[in-house]
């Protein structure tokens, strides 16, 4: 099928506003151990199901891969992408840093993005060839050149299966940028990860996963803002990339010298 991420954008967005309603209104609920240090509530449910039940019934001819209830539709057909409550620790545990993504996936690129932040009152959207916004206003990424005058956001440390050997790259990656760049930070979201790239809040994002429901969104909002989103490996990112980066394009040259350096760190 042929898509057109522009007139769906508005459906995206109406989409998350149900999200919406549902995450301002309601306590976490029933918390429930997904494995080691990692939780679902009742909320991450009640959400994806919302949302799920829309866009099935306005957009029937587009699959769903949800974070908490795995894919519906054919898997190489254009496929939406939720994460129905994105910072789910930070939720439970009061900190507003938390949200909804919701990502369009044709073929292995993201087409489209809405991520809500309803406790920071912002909604980022982006559908390609658009430019991305906050609350309707044209946002675009930053343009600094240096690492030392950048503030760099950190993906969550791994947690439980492998976790330990997840984390072998993390650790040594925190302490080469701690080195080098002006401050890092660790959010809890990966929607905020990209969004705040975007949005030139931040300067840069590392995370060494890519799970499309948590990336697809932010990745397509970061690229429409005119930042550049790769792999580990200096490659365009992809629904298949086994990490995210995104930057301000000055910044991307550096940061893979300081992946680099980081694992030889791991290896020594």
């Amino acid at each position: 099928m042929i898509l057109d991420a522009r007139a769906l954008l508005p459906l995206a967005e109406q989409a998350v506003t149900i999200a919406r309603a549902i995450l301002t209104t309601r306590m976490p609920g029933l918390v429930i151990a997904k494995g080691d240090r990692d939780m679902v509530t009742e909320v991450d449910y009640a959400i994806e199901a919302a949302v799920r039940e829309f866009l099935a019934r306005e957009t029937p001819d587009i699959g769903l891969l949800g974070e908490e209830e795995g894919i519906t539709g054919n898997p190489d057909d254009p496929m939406w992408a939720l994460d129905p409550l994105d910072g789910t620790a930070n939720f439970t545990h009061g900190i507003p840093l938390c949200g909804t993504s919701l990502g369009l996936i044709d073929g292995d690129r993201s087409v489209l993005g809405v991520i809500d932040l309803p406790f920071l009152g912002t909604m980022y959207s982006a559908a390609e060839g658009t430019g991305a916004t906050r609350n309707g206003a044209p946002i675009q990424a930053g343009d600094t050149d240096a690492l030392n005058a950048a503030i760099v956001s950190v993906g969550d440390y791994a947690v439980g299966a492998n976790a330990e050997e997840k984390n072998r790259l993390r650790i040594p990656l925190n302490y080469q940028l701690a080195t080098r760049v002006q401050r890092v930070r660790m959010f809890g979201s990966a929607a905020i990860d990209l969004a705040w790239v975007a949005d030139g809040k931040t300067d840069a994002c590392i995370m060494l996963s890519n799970n499309p429901w948590d990336t697809a969104a932010g990745v397509a909002i970061a690229r429409e803002a005119g930042a550049a989103v790769i792999d580990i490996d200096g490659t365009a990112h992809t629904t298949t990339a086994t990490a995210t980066i995104a930057a301000a394009p000055k910044l991307i040259t550096e940061l893979l010298t300081v992946i680099d350096r980081a694992r030889d760190d791991m290896n020594a």
